[in-house]
């Protein structure tokens, strides 16, 4: 798993843009026990997140935690709970805790606010929250590599102190070796 991430983050990191800016090149790459992100300071969350997704992963009975909070492996610093007050968003995983059930280190992990990124209550808990459940579903047949994100652009609305951007739109590319 370890090596497929450092292999996506370097292909990743040749990856451009329209107006030719290397997307990843000047982020910071991030690995956690169970996924790896390369965060934007610019937009302050993850331009992508990548993980490995088996039934093994989501067949834990770890519980939601909720422990939002700053992810210090980020050398400039994540977004902070208080950007997230009161700005009407929800704190919306990229990586999600329905994915890491499978020990308290995940679950924990998952709260990591570079985990997360701005998005409507109504997309967060409705078709988002159906098209995770749907890869978990594709997960219990064959293992499944996942990487997702908001799609990060100029000029984004922003919340907080730290100026979070909030992403219009959300992806999520499934690949499965089989």
């Amino acid at each position: 798993m370890k090596r497929l991430s450092i292999i996506f983050s370097l292909i990743c990191s040749f990856c451009y843009s329209q107006d030719l800016k290397p997307l990843g090149l000047y982020n910071d790459i991030v690995s956690h026990s169970y996924y790896t992100l390369s965060y934007s300071e610019d937009h302050e969350q993850a331009e992508w997140v990548h993980y490995y997704l088996d039934k093994n992963r989501i067949s834990g009975n770890i519980e939601r935690t909720n422990n939002f909070r700053v992810d210090n492996k980020v050398s400039t610093g994540s977004a902070s709970l208080a950007d997230y007050k009161g700005s009407g968003y929800d704190r919306g995983h990229l990586a999600p805790a329905g994915d890491m059930k499978r020990d308290k280190i995940s679950m924990s992990q998952s709260f990591l606010l570079s985990n997360i990124s701005p998005q409507n209550a109504s997309f967060n808990r409705g078709s988002w929250k159906k098209l995770e459940s749907l890869v978990r579903a594709w997960a219990e047949n064959s293992a499944l590599f996942v990487t997702t994100a908001g799609v990060l652009e100029n000029n984004l609305k922003t919340i907080g102190f730290n100026q979070v951007s909030v992403p219009n739109r959300f992806y999520k590319l499934i690949y499965n070796p089989k």
